[in-house]
């Protein structure tokens, strides 16, 4: 059974969106938890402020596999993957970690953890003491250092008042 964090992303009828994805997950995944909401301002485009979560969860499925499950629940609920990159967006399922593993061509562990508050802080707040595979550093000692050197616009909300 493999540990593993996503980070779901959406700027565009987010609280809808963000509880129809971890109701998608809780139907894929196991022993799934959910950090607080972050809301972040869109990076790279001009657009409506994102709602970002992070989920650790549990699974018997493979890289491969886990991601194929997160392109179908994004293409499920409407994800356009024809958009730029950085472009507003109903859904984003990104794998953040799986286990330990170092692959650079599944991108794990995902680099956006060390270039966006959104994608650290949440993976934090669930899993302070974790080592990054890679940088042998708790995620709580990455994010203190984050915070201390990076700008960045970021407001945490209680997920259960925020998708009542």
């Amino acid at each position: 059974m493999a540990n593993i964090h996503i980070n779901i992303g959406s700027n565009q009828n987010r609280r809808q969106n963000i509880s129809a994805a971890i109701e998608a997950l809780r139907l894929v995944f196991l022993d799934i938890k959910i950090s607080s909401i972050y809301q972040s301002p869109a990076e790279g485009f001009e657009g409506d402020d994102f709602y970002n979560v992070g989920v650790n969860a549990s699974t018997d499925l493979s890289v491969k596999e886990t991601a194929k499950a997160l392109r179908d629940i994004e293409q499920t609920q409407g994800r356009d993957r024809t958009q730029p990159k950085f472009s507003s967006r109903k859904i984003d399922l990104d794998l953040v970690l799986y286990d330990d593993v170092i692959d650079q061509k599944a991108n794990l562990p995902r680099d956006d953890i060390l270039k966006y508050a959104f994608v650290l802080a949440p993976l934090a707040e669930l899993s302070a003491e974790l080592i990054h595979p890679a940088k042998q550093q708790t995620y709580q000692a990455l994010w203190e250092s984050f915070q201390s050197s990076n700008e960045y616009g970021l407001t945490q909300y209680n997920i259960n008042q925020v998708l009542q």
